[in-house]
């Protein structure tokens, strides 16, 4: 069976390159979801607390056979339970529904801009859990150069991940680089661009881009791998979501060809500059509050 190729990211560790993404999967579909993506050759689950589906991952993981070890398993504090103290316990949260003593990569959600002294000390409390080998890795979400640059004054580890909203129409040319400049690993939610779908009817899918459809059939490949792809080959960790089976292994099989230099420019230049989530300046306690709870 074919695994995804690792990236090392700036501590050592290394993550596979695909990872199933569980956002918005209802628990009842999760623990499917992730036992069949384990067995079509995953070793990345991405999670969230505010997900509420971090239960049912750690029990797809068990159902698996697979050893922990085997698995990379990624979650992220959400941003009611931002502050050191509170930060810490959100791990304890996290772990404990999970099922694991050690998580892999715990990342901080979303930036708290009204209340950035918060998201500092969250995540000074990831670099605590770090120290203390609680998690392998640690990093952050939807920041942008403005967040990026706040943080990396404030706190001694840069982060080893930037999990941002990055698809064809919304490439985040100026996130990406200052990433890449400090050694940040750019993560990829809502690769392929489904989160397109948030702005209407008359929003463009890349799945029906009649750019990514010609190339997808000169290689004799689908929309959707052509366009992880097109992530994996500029270096990036993607992470797709599904719960069907069959979409679960299409997408990741996407290590048998190679998209070349003029193809990628041509997706390169589908960026239209609009985000289809929210725009991380907007994240409050008052409009996004999500009590996380105990178990």
């Amino acid at each position: 069976m074919a695994l995804a190729p690792l990236l090392t990211l700036n501590n050592g560790v290394q993550l596979p390159a695909i990872g199933l993404g569980v956002f918005q999967t209802p628990p009842e579909e999760t623990t499917t979801a992730v036992e069949a993506a384990l067995a079509a050759g995953y070793r990345h689950i991405d999670t969230a607390a505010a997900y509420f589906n971090e239960r049912e991952v750690g029990e797809g993981i068990r159902r698996s056979g697979l050893d922990r070890s085997e698995i990379f398993i990624e979650t992220k504090v959400w941003i009611n339970d931002y502050g050191y103290e509170a930060t810490l316990h959100a791990f304890d949260k996290s772990a404990d529904k999970l099922g694991t003593d050690q998580i892999d990569l715990l990342i901080l959600h979303q930036p708290l801009p009204s209340a950035f002294d918060r998201t500092i000390a969250a995540y000074k409390a990831l670099q605590t859990l770090l120290a203390d080998r609680r998690v392998r890795a640690i990093g952050v979400s939807n920041f942008t150069p403005e967040h990026l640059r706040a943080l990396l004054d404030s706190t001694e580890i840069v982060p080893a991940v930037n999990q941002i909203e990055l698809h064809p129409y919304f490439t985040q040319q100026a996130t990406r680089e200052l990433d890449a400049a400090h050694g940040i690993l750019t993560q990829a939610w809502s690769p392929i661009g489904g989160v397109t779908a948030y702005r209407g009817d008359a929003a463009k899918s890349t799945l029906t881009d009649p750019v990514i459809g010609a190339i997808a059939t000169t290689h004799d490949k689908t929309p959707a791998q052509v366009t992880l792809r097109w992530h994996i080959q500029q270096g990036r960790s993607a992470i797709p979501k599904s719960v069907k089976p069959h979409r679960i292994a299409e997408n990741f099989d996407v290590f048998d060809f190679d998209l070349t230099a003029a193809e990628l420019t041509q997706i390169d230049a589908l960026d239209t500059g609009v985000r289809g989530g929210p725009d991380p300046d907007s994240i409050t306690l008052e409009t996004f509050s999500r009590t996380i709870p105990e178990a």
